[in-house]
């Protein structure tokens, strides 16, 4: 094994912020991957890419396995069948690049395709529309065609004021199940389908 591996470490429940500030201050070589999101935590910009979970880069062969203090909020490694698996440096590199790119085109968002349903609720205005343009950003106005007293009016609304139809829109915080506890992956999620 090389310095080159990086190892996932579990953290207390939404106390990734700390947990990553904690590890730097006391030598460690963390990546803590974020984006950008448009409900972001208090006192942050962004989320956690991956919640609960950490990357650092250590040689546990050497020295042995690092010890963590409870100031650094770390439950423990990631482990499968008490396997600690580690990524490469390389494909922590596509996850840096990965989320880079997330950024670039503004984060986590619900982004509208035209042609697709909507529900729209902007200054008193309530109603079904259709999506013309996609969206850029959330920043950005959505165009739309919107019902109104029977015929199809042109309208840009705010992105905020934009549902889509038959989804309710949840708090990003609160994210649907990634592991099947103890630190399994349900199928599709953790780091190494990010990368793909």
């Amino acid at each position: 094994m090389t310095t080159d591996n990086w190892y996932v470490v579990r953290t207390e429940p939404r106390a990734e912020f700390l947990a990553a500030g904690e590890l730097a201050k006391n030598g460690f070589e963390v990546f803590f991957p974020r984006i950008k999101a448009d409900h972001p935590r208090l006192g942050h910009t962004d989320i956690p890419f991956f919640p609960g979970y950490l990357f650092l880069r250590c040689e546990p062969d050497g020295a042995g396995w690092p010890i963590f203090r409870p100031a650094h909020r770390v439950l423990g490694w990631l482990s499968f069948e008490n396997e600690i698996p580690w990524l490469s440096d390389a494909e922590v590199s596509l996850l840096k690049e990965r989320s880079m790119e997330l950024n670039h085109e503004g984060g986590l968002w619900r982004r509208f395709h035209a042609g697709e349903k909507v529900s729209i609720s902007s200054n008193g205005i309530q109603g079904l529309a259709e999506v013309v343009e996609d969206t850029k950003s959330p920043d950005s106005r959505v165009k739309v065609l919107l019902e109104f007293m029977g015929r199809l009016v042109s309208a840009q609304v705010p992105w905020q004021s934009v549902q889509p139809v038959g989804e309710n829109r949840q708090d990003p915080s609160k994210h649907s199940r990634r592991t099947r506890g103890r630190g399994r992956w349900v199928q599709g999620s953790g780091p190494r389908a990010a990368i793909a």
